[in-house]
């Protein structure tokens, strides 16, 4: 080597350290201004416990409680109902299982109903099982990214995750607890995560990415997501963060503590067995992009058809178009839909899509009917929610809205409101209730047919009510109006005869109710 490359060689090594402080001071980087970023997270293994320590863990038990912020569910919106979980799960990191029971406590149902449900999910390389009761069902194949990525994250794993990642930079630091923290970001899957450490004790406070989920937030696309770590205990020579507190889009929405966990200890023969093997060839789409199924209306009068499911849809058929009931789960699902208005009547125009809840799984399918120019109506409350929807970037998975932009045309119902003439029309109400203050109800005089939104459901063997109060609302918005019913239905419950569903709130109540029984 010629004594010209030697010496410029001998001075790019002397220069490495000052570069990489000068990179770290660039970026700002508390804690570390003389690190390089992998030097940071070097740093950080080594205060959760040493990269030895960490690489040695096969796989850990722990229990917990937690609680979740019902954002999706909410009748009134912000502050938000809660459940309640308790958790006894088992990671086993050598071999990608994963196993998971939950007792899930629902205070919703307002002690009408059980309140608790037991479930397990289990989900190995092999196969998975979704176990309720006495039901053991296959998982679907977008479960298998949730659960890697459930293994990669979880805080004895974090760091390693971080190491074995790709374009491992800083980024701006943030403000996190009052104390400006590094912020570490690496590449997983080609998307970023960023991980805040601590300046003084190196230690990981947070993790933040962008992401879809595949729960009730799909709807909302790319979701800012952070998780905090905090409470910090030393297990077998491991710090270890027993608390969580997860934010979606700068909201909490989940709180778990860890009870008791254990590192490497003994499994349980059968832990991890399986019912179901895993399918070939899964694609690993989300769940809510499953096909709508047209194949059985039920005709509830002339020209309703209700197209039953676990989100009940319906086509109304009027002489100058289609108004569509709900658009419900996903832009696939409503698009289904949409499409088979078109087939079913295809000189008609859609002339409307009905909204009638602020719940997440039941407007999920607004973007759709927005990115198709249709005329959308929606109750006057919800409008700032659903234009949020609408606005919410897609780029993850795109969908036709966020592939094809477009303005929506949104109709506000904020009082009676009529579509169509004569026997065909139907008429819109807001319930106003309580507990139904952003829902609206549909009625077709003609047939004196109601549709009641997300507040009938009875139990298949008892007949009682899900939640009276709801019924209760709705009879009185019944009253209010003036209006005689025959038959109701509601986006989880099939054509019911009103005088039941009086029947049922009145064994509620223990009175007697008018509710416009027609």
């Amino acid at each position: 080597m010629p004594a010209s490359t030697r010496r410029a060689s001998a001075l790019a090594i002397a220069l490495a350290p000052l570069v990489a402080m000068s990179t770290a001071a660039a970026s700002g980087a508390p804690g570390c201004e003389t690190r390089t970023p992998r030097a940071c997270l070097d740093a950080a293994i080594e205060a959760m416990g040493g990269r030895a320590r960490l690489e040695s863990v096969s796989h850990i038990e722990w229990q917990g409680l937690g609680h979740t912020l019902l954002m999706e569910q909410s009748y009134r919106q912000e502050p938000f109902l809660a459940s309640y979980q308790r958790y006894h799960e088992w990671l086993d990191f050598a071999g990608a299982r994963v196993r998971s029971e939950q007792t899930l406590t629902w205070p919703q149902a307002g002690g009408t109903s059980p309140t608790d449900t037991t479930s397990t999910l289990v989900m190995t390389p092999q196969g998975g099982d979704y176990r309720s009761g006495t039901q053991s069902l296959s998982l679907p194949g977008s479960a298998r990214a949730v659960m890697d990525e459930r293994l990669q994250q979880e805080p004895v794993r974090l760091l390693l995750t971080a190491d074995h990642a790709t374009h491992l930079r800083y980024e701006k630091p943030q403000m996190l607890h009052g104390t400006l923290h590094t912020s570490v970001a690496f590449d997983v899957d080609g998307r970023t995560w960023q991980l805040l450490l601590d300046p003084v004790t190196h230690l990981p406070d947070a993790l933040q990415r962008t992401r879809t989920f595949d729960d009730f937030w799909y709807a909302w696309g790319d979701v800012s997501e952070q998780i905090d770590y905090d409470n910090w205990i030393l297990v077998n020579g491991i710090h270890y963060p027993s608390t969580r507190i997860e934010e979606r889009n700068g909201k909490v929405w989940r709180s778990t503590q860890v009870l008791t966990v254990s590192i490497d200890g003994a499994t349980p023969a059968g832990t991890f067995d399986t019912a179901h093997a895993r399918p070939a060839g899964e694609t690993g789409g989300s769940r809510w992009e499953h096909p709508f199924d047209g194949t059985h209306p039920v005709a509830l009068a002339p020209g309703v058809d209700l197209y039953p499911g676990a989100w009940n849809t319906a086509l109304i058929k009027q002489d100058d178009g289609v108004v569509v009931l709900e658009s419900p789960i996903s832009a696939v699902y409503t698009a289904g839909l949409l499409d088979l208005a078109k087939q079913r009547y295809p000189g008609l125009p859609i002339k409307a899509v009905l909204t009638t809840s602020d719940s997440w799984p039941h407007a999920a399918g607004v973007r759709e009917a927005v990115a198709r120019h249709l005329p959308v109506y929606a109750l006057d409350l919800n409008l700032p929610l659903l234009q949020r929807l609408v606005d919410a970037p897609h780029r993850v998975r795109p969908d036709d809205l966020q592939r094809q932009p477009a303005a929506p045309q949104w109709h506000t119902v904020a009082g009676r409101t009529v579509i169509g003439t004569g026997a065909q029309r139907i008429e819109l109400y807001p319930l106003r209730g309580a507990d139904t203050g952003r829902q609206y109800m549909v009625y077709f005089p003609a047939s004196k047919l109601l549709y009641a939104s997300d507040t009938l459901v009875l139990d298949p063997k008892s007949g009682a009510l899900y939640q009276p109060e709801l019924m209760a609302e709705v009879a009185q918005a019944v009253d209010r109006a003036h209006l005689e019913v025959r038959t109701v239905f509601a986006m989880h419950q099939g054509p019911t005869p009103w005088k039941q569903v009086l029947a049922q709130l009145e064994a509620a109540n223990q009175k007697p109710l008018k509710g416009g029984a027609g």
